[in-house]
């Protein structure tokens, strides 16, 4: 390739970055200085988080921005998704809506992503928490982080003092020993007490979420994407045994539910793990963070703390499932430019802050986590934002049939568990492709 080429190229290079910032609102263009980079005109966002500070959230972006209107429209969770794409049909869509890692695949045709050209993908790892790459596609960003919601673990303070337990425990490993101290059964063996929900599907809350944390912390993404779109990785890959993870994780997670293990400690004639937790008979609960207003208001009277999620022992990191929300732009919308402006200043700064504090929620951004604040429920629920992961589930209501059946199908000894497992692979192998 000789010089004048090269110049050539350079010359086209430097137009198409120049255009995309254009586009992306990043540089103005004309007009003054006052009014450089700053958003104009009517921007609508659709979410589902209910909050009445979330409004103002918003209203204070539009008072610092005196050329921009914001409308949020509040959508029910059930119904968003359905919501979504009917608008997206009809052209009646937001210019931005909030996303989770679980709308990415059904929403991706309508989603307008941010280039790399204006959003290197080096700054998008230096903003936002690790995790938040699953919002990193190919070709851009999907969305960019708004708050984390973390599984983490509640724990009574009574039951645990009651049998001396100084300390909650900090690694799995360690719900074995603790069973033959914190669950009690009644003459006729019945479970009046339980130490903590695991090892059924139909009655332990999060079941999929604690699944998830387990795999995700042994190293099994459970879903990736690949050059053609995604792929499903249950059947794991990573060593000589196919499913050898995954088999662990489902052996562990079982014991939990098998009157023949030391660990039992769960059955299916035993209410829902959260009512239980709240009635004050279970001594550990795995929820997510945005569960805490709900337990203080179902029992006020409950003595209980929040600390992060159980780890595995073998592994050097830590980690915990949980959901990342973000702001996608919608393709269409009349207003993409001053959108994306928009979804950047709700992302970071005082306005990424204060959406924080209005949800209730850990924020995404890097900057912000490292303010650790003084309340210790909201300081356990930053440092697992921080170690937070989550995975690209391609419909959350096929997925939570397909492990409700992956563990049936163990517990009842209809399939061994490398069976199970290649079932639930190809089941949701079919769901990525749909």
């Amino acid at each position: 390739m000789n010089n004048f080429q090269n110049i050539v190229i350079a010359i086209f290079l430097a137009f198409f970055v120049f255009a995309v910032l254009i586009f992306s609102g990043l540089l103005n263009i004309g007009g003054n200085d006052t009014n450089k980079n700053t958003p104009q005109g009517k921007i609508v966002i659709w979410g589902t988080f209910s909050s009445p500070d979330v409004y103002k959230v918003f209203d204070d972006t539009r008072d610092k921005n005196p050329d921009l209107t914001i409308s949020y429209v509040i959508k029910k969770e059930s119904e968003y998704q359905q919501d979504l794409i009917e608008a997206f049909a009809a052209g009646t869509g937001p210019d931005l809506f909030i996303i989770s890692p679980d709308m990415v695949q059904k929403n991706k045709p309508f989603i307008n992503k941010i280039p790399f050209a204006s959003y290197p993908q080096k700054n998008f790892t230096s903003a936002f928490i690790d995790g938040a790459s699953v919002y990193i596609d190919k070709d851009g960003i999907i969305g960019l982080p708004l708050v984390v919601d973390p599984i983490v673990l509640y724990y009574n303070k009574d039951l645990l003092s009651n049998e001396g337990l100084a300390d909650v425990p900090h690694y799995w490993d360690e719900l074995f020993a603790l069973t033959s101290q914190l669950t009690k059964k009644t003459d006729d063996g019945a479970i009046s007490q339980s130490t903590i929900g695991l090892g059924r599907f139909d009655n332990v809350h999060h079941a999929k979420d604690i699944l998830a944390t387990l795999l995700l912390q042994n190293g099994n993404a459970i879903v990736s994407r690949t050059a053609d779109g995604y792929t499903a990785l249950l059947r794991d890959t990573t060593s000589n045994k196919p499913g050898s993870v995954t088999e662990t994780v489902l052996n562990f997670f079982t014991e939990f539910s098998s009157p023949s293990y030391p660990a039992y400690s769960w059955n299916r004639s035993l209410p829902d793990s959260r009512d239980m937790f709240t009635s004050g008979k279970l001594a550990l609960y795995i929820g997510r963070a945005s569960e805490l207003f709900t337990i203080q208001s179902i029992n006020p009277n409950l003595s209980f703390d929040v600390a992060p999620i159980l780890q595995t022992r073998a592994s050097p990191t830590k980690r915990t499932y949980g959901e990342i929300y973000a702001l996608a732009v919608n393709k269409k919308s009349a207003n993409s430019a001053n959108a994306f402006q928009v979804a950047g200043i709700l992302t970071s700064g005082d306005s990424a802050k204060n959406f924080a504090i209005a949800t209730s929620l850990p924020p995404a951004s890097r900057t912000l986590l490292s303010e650790k604040p003084t309340d210790p429920y909201v300081s356990t629920f930053y440092n697992s934002a921080i170690i937070t992961r989550t995975w690209l589930d391609p419909d959350t209501i096929k997925s939570d049939g397909i492990f409700a059946e992956l563990i049936q199908n163990i517990l009842s000894n209809k399939l061994s568990v490398a069976d199970a497992v290649n079932r639930a692979q190809s089941q949701l192998e079919s769901i990525i492709k749909n």
